[in-house]
């Protein structure tokens, strides 16, 4: 029998390539990869039920700390947000899941892959080009979409095959992970309807305000009120202070990679959170100029990890740009949380720019004099000067 791996998340697409495919004369290895969406419980179930399907062998790979260390550190360094709003949450899942699925099947010498995209997302571009790049003699194979099925003729195909489990549509679709939560429903297929309350998974449950302090070490969040821990530790536990009051809930559009535009909404507490607060401590410690550059590289960044170009060298380079300008992004952020928002009080560093002996902004200078500021301004005013004096119609 050929062996086939497939990416498998338990639900009815990938259930019925599991199904489907076992009866094909496939050995299907089903691999799901947590990268902060499933709880012990639930892997449990998905290998009971991937077992019951077909597969002859079910993996769960626990790929929270690569993640971080792959992706989610760079997000933050380079305090990537999507169109001003969105961490991009999922597209970053996926890249690290594609990577872990191809380097499995590769151990396990897998003849083919499988995975449950449809023809019209942004999941099957990711991984399709990960696992061309990386394993082009290894044969994709992807059910929905090459027959172009429909969501009523899976489940009339399962219950056929003897499985009467639920696939009722969920209202609202959830995709939770490390870096955010990801909530589909009718209202993100419009333009103009929001997201109602109960659509969010994390409901508001605390209404007062709750002060609390954020540590950075070069860049990477290492505690939360003094109290130290490893960074995936440390978004978590954020995660668990600040979804109580609602924050970090916003509705993306953007432009799909299949060129259609899109909306999803999201729930991120501790991904916005961390990056607005970081954001703060990088613009006290770091210059103008490597201000300006990262902001160019990290959009730059997210929109080709976002378009599945993360194994393009490039971004390996600014990586190493991203990691060497946090040499000095280290203190302590102090952040308010309130029902459905958060304020950022203020920082502490002692690589605090603000401290330098030259004179404070707008109140006194020690570097100068009046006449060397005259000057200065004299100078910096000449482009312009010669510019108008040329061109003194406009």
């Amino acid at each position: 029998m050929k062996k086939l791996v497939l990416a498998y998340s338990g639900g009815l697409d990938t259930s019925y390539c599991l199904r489907s495919l076992s009866q094909k004369d496939f050995d299907v290895h089903a691999v799901s990869v947590n990268t902060g969406g499933f709880s012990p419980e639930e892997v449990k179930e998905m290998k009971v039920k991937a077992l019951a399907l077909g597969a002859s062998h079910y993996e769960n790979i626990d790929a929270l700390d690569s993640y971080y260390l792959r992706i989610v550190q760079f997000l933050l360094y380079g305090n990537i947000l999507r169109n001003g709003t969105y961490p991009l949450s999922v597209s970053a899942e996926r890249i690290v899941q594609g990577l872990d699925i191809i380097a499995y099947a590769q151990k396990i010498g897998a003849d083919a892959i499988a995975h449950g995209s449809t023809g019209a997302g942004n999941d099957q571009v990711r991984f399709d080009m990960i696992f061309q790049i990386l394993a082009p003699n290894i044969e994709i194979i992807t059910p929905i979409r090459d027959q172009q099925l429909s969501r009523q003729e899976e489940i009339d195909y399962l219950k056929k095959e003897g499985f009467e489990m639920s696939w009722e549509k969920a209202k609202y679709s959830i995709n939770q992970g490390l870096w955010g939560t990801s909530v589909g429903g009718a209202e993100t297929l419009t333009s103009h309807q929001n997201l109602p309350e109960e659509a969010y998974p994390s409901p508001l449950v605390r209404n007062d305000s709750l002060k609390i302090e954020i540590t950075f070490e070069r860049g990477q969040a290492v505690a939360i009120d003094g109290k130290e821990d490893s960074p995936v530790a440390v978004i978590q536990q954020l995660q668990a202070l600040a979804a109580p009051f609602a924050i970090g809930r916003d509705i993306h559009v953007g432009d799909t990679i299949v060129g259609i535009k899109g909306r999803v909404g999201f729930e991120a507490a501790a991904p916005i959170i961390l990056i607005k607060a970081h954001q703060l401590l990088e613009k006290h410690t770091l210059s103008k100029w490597q201000l300006f550059q990262k902001e160019q590289l990290g959009q730059f960044y997210g929109m080709q990890l976002h378009e599945g170009h993360y194994l393009d060298p490039v971004m390996r380079d600014i990586e190493a740009f991203l990691l060497s300008s946090q040499q000095t992004v280290s203190g302590r952020v102090a952040v308010q949380l309130h029902p459905y928002r958060f304020e950022l009080e203020g920082i502490r560093s002692d690589n605090d720019l603000m401290q330098a002996k030259f004179g404070s902004y707008g109140e006194m200078n020690t570097a100068w004099n009046a006449e060397e500021a005259k000057g200065f301004i004299k100078v910096l005013a000449t482009a312009s000067k010669v510019y108008h004096s040329v061109n003194k119609k406009l």
